[in-house]
């Protein structure tokens, strides 16, 4: 019958034992190709042709590669649906976003138009959406009201009080946040030339959710005056979340109550059509544009009703028609926003490309992480001349946009366009829209940020470090604002992958019966230690920070007290002198002195990815303080570069000759078993039925002996042919 929990395939497979000389000579190690200098290298990369030239082009302007291949006939129809969709969501996203940033409404239409037509020509993923996202709103927004309060554009002040210049204030804000956007492009633009690319791997998956679900719980607390039409004093810098809360709960009692029923009323259609949506989503071909229908009805209803004047209802007020030339940014201003700048770079980019390579792995193809990084720096770049704000891609609208039927980067080029006739010629007709409404579509469109409060109860079940890196990141978000709270999470991650090397976990290994398979003992029942040799692995590399754990665990797991049998040899007899004078003069020879203990250990260092000179330094003294006492000492599962490593830092030596170091475990345990006088090992491990005389029958008639004595008392039978 087939054993239903292990594979019936079987293999065998017979080769000489292998160490680090004999692998070098089997696996011609450096004879077969030579790797090209620095100068040829150069000399490579400077060297120009046609198709060098041509391969460059595409690399860097991916929209000539793709473009003219664009098959009309397969992605026309998908892409003009979808454009259509996210151009429709761009509008209202784009002004309520814009709110966020403590900017006027038009801007953030600019920022659904200049960027996402850069990004056509630069970007290498077709489903993303590029353009205004809540959370680096909201860190834009932090630095605007930073550096732009209300008290520094008061007019007719007197103790302090007096009306807001908002057009003087509005005009310096958008400068601040042209700036920040600048800057944070070139900053990208430079990572995405030195193919920085990586650097995103240091904000994990578990840090990016909890900034983001961090950045939400702001998001929602700085609309919260707009849904009530109130005032509060603002606040910035560390626990301004809670100064805020705490001040709109102190003024809930002005609450102007019409601008209170258009929001009840605004919020109750969104979610209800959106949850319908949801529902629906396979029956309908598109998504009901509610956002839109929900701001043209408030728009129509608050103009024929008069509610600006009647209710004191807040509007959005003025809507420039047209385009703005271009203007260069202010670089006086770089100084004081190059911090907020590169957090915003990071952040933006983080969230880019792990969307982007959700939507590359989904539909089989590949986006490449630098390029995004220059499509995303030159989005930012260029749109901070054209009174952009930072950008980065949506979820809601790239969902979206997959969803339609979009296929490629056109359906990113078809909603610009639709945004572009807004501007130019129907965006003033909004200007009667309650900003109440535009809070309303944000905070609704918040629900899949806060959804990400559920990896909390999931993360408590798989990985108890990236829950405590979520809630850290998520705590520090809220308390400390979004730029410090970054700046902590990201050292408090690192910290833990510190901390995970100097926690490592060091087991003795032993060997599953009739296999080459050596596991931990205190793990696996079946692994059996073999007697006379100790098998010890770390889970981590072995660098100075817990290069001493790694000997003391040695020692303790071994049994092997090194310092104290050191000192116990320096008061031996002169007969013992002599014995350990001649294992001295031949390591590879000596016998153990003492036959209980262990007379080889193997350190496997199939976990080790690097060396430093600590590590290495460590490395030395156990093999000699070992050597010293009679147990010998052999390396296994070095990577190539480890190896590189050692023989670079004088690792290896007479005393220490490389054919110490073996390929694998096994091949290790055959040479030490060789070298005793012990060949073909077959472990039968815990057979109770298998009398000693019975054994020892099996060896007479099989002309096998026992291995030692140790082995019969404990009934793990060491059975070796005599060679």
């Amino acid at each position: 019958m087939e054993d239903k929990n292990c594979s019936s395939v079987e293999y065998s497979v017979q080769r000489q034992v292998l160490d680090e000389l004999c692998l070098d000579e089997v696996a011609q190690k450096g004879s077969w190709s030579a790797k090209p200098t620095f100068s040829e290298r150069l000399k490579g990369s400077m060297r120009c042709s046609v198709p060098r030239a041509k391969e460059i082009l595409l690399s860097w302007v991916p929209v000539f590669g793709w473009l003219p291949k664009y098959s009309i006939r397969e992605n026309a129809i998908g892409d003009l649906i979808s454009g259509c969709s996210v151009g429709i969501m761009h509008l209202p996203q784009g002004m309520a976003y814009a709110l966020l940033a403590s900017l006027s409404p038009v801007i953030g239409l600019y920022t659904s138009l200049y960027p996402v037509l850069v990004y056509f020509i630069f970007g290498t993923s077709r489903h993303i959406s590029i353009g205004t996202f809540a959370v680096i709103s909201i860190m834009i927004g932090s630095v605007t009201e930073r550096l732009a309060p209300d008290s520094n554009f008061l007019v007719n002040a007197t103790n302090g009080t007096g009306s807001v210049n908002t057009n003087e204030q509005g005009a310096y804000r958008v400068q601040i946040a042209c700036s920040l956007t600048v800057l944070a492009g070139l900053f990208q633009i430079l990572l995405g030339v030195v193919r920085f690319g990586f650097v995103v791997t240091y904000l994990s998956e578990p840090l990016v959710r909890g900034y983001t679900t961090g950045s939400a719980c702001h998001v929602f607390g700085s609309q919260l005056k707009y849904l009530f039409g109130l005032s509060p004093a603002r606040t910035s810098g560390p626990l301004s979340l809670i100064y805020t809360l705490v001040n709109i709960c102190s003024l809930l009692p002005q609450t102007v109550v019409p601008e209170l029923v258009v929001s009840v009323v605004a919020l109750t259609v969104l979610i209800v059509v959106k949850e319908l949506n949801q529902c629906y989503r396979q029956r309908l071909p598109l998504p009901i544009p509610i956002e839109l229908i929900v701001i043209i009805a408030a728009t129509i209803i608050t103009h024929f009703c008069d509610l600006s004047a009647k209710y004191n209802v807040d509007v959005v007020g003025e809507i420039p028609s047209g385009l703005k030339a271009p203007q260069a940014p202010d670089v006086s201003l770089f100084p004081a926003v190059i911090g907020d700048a590169f957090a915003v770079a990071i952040v933006g980019y983080a969230i880019n490309i792990s969307l982007g390579k959700t939507f590359a792995l989904k539909h089989g193809y590949k986006v490449d992480s630098n390029q995004e990084l220059v499509a995303l720096g030159l989005s930012n770049t260029i749109g901070g001349c054209f009174q952009c704000y930072s950008v980065t891609s949506s979820l809601s609208r790239s969902l979206v946009q997959e969803s339609t039927g979009g296929k490629t980067q056109v359906a990113g080029l078809i909603s610009s366009i639709i945004v572009l006739i807004t501007v130019l010629k129907i965006g003033a007709l909004f200007e009667t829209l309650p900003k109440a409404v535009l809070s309303t579509i944000v905070i609704v469109n918040l629900k899949g940020m806060f959804k990400q409060l559920t990896d909390v109860p999931m993360l408590w079940k798989t990985n108890k470090v990236d829950l405590l890196v979520w809630l850290v990141t998520f705590t520090c978000t809220i308390l400390l604002n979004l730029d410090l709270g970054l700046a902590v999470s990201i050292g408090f991650s690192l910290l833990t992958v510190i901390f995970r090397t100097q926690l490592p976990r060091y087991s003795i290994l032993g060997q599953v019966p009739a296999t080459n398979l050596y596991l931990d003992v205190d793990t696996y029942k079946e692994a059996k230690e073999i007697p006379g040799i100790k098998i010890f692995r770390s889970s981590a590399t072995i660098y100075y920070t817990n290069a001493e754990m790694y000997l003391e665990a040695l020692q303790e797991k071994s049994g092997i007290q090194i310092g104290k049998l050191l000192a116990e040899k320096k008061k031996q007899d002169a007969t013992r002198k002599h014995i350990m004078q001649a294992s001295k003069d031949s390591h590879d020879k000596k016998e153990p002195t003492d036959s209980s203990g262990p007379h080889s250990i193997i350190l496997d260092l199939s976990a080790t990815s690097f060396v430093d000179t600590v590590a290495v330094k460590t490395l030395k003294n156990i093999c000699r303080d070992l050597g010293d006492i009679g147990v010998g000492v052999y390396l296994t599962g070095c990577q190539a570069c480890v190896v590189e490593q050692l023989e670079r830092a004088g690792f290896f030596s007479e005393s220490i000759p490389k054919n110490r170091l073996f390929v694998t475990i096994h091949d290790a345990v055959l040479h030490i078993l060789n070298k005793v006088g012990q060949t073909d090992v077959i472990l039968v491990s815990s057979l109770p039925q298998f009398s000693s005389f019975t054994c020892q029958l099996y060896a007479q008639l099989s002309g096998t002996y026992f291995a030692n004595r140790e082995a019969q008392q404990h009934k793990t039978w060491a059975i070796t042919h005599n060679s």
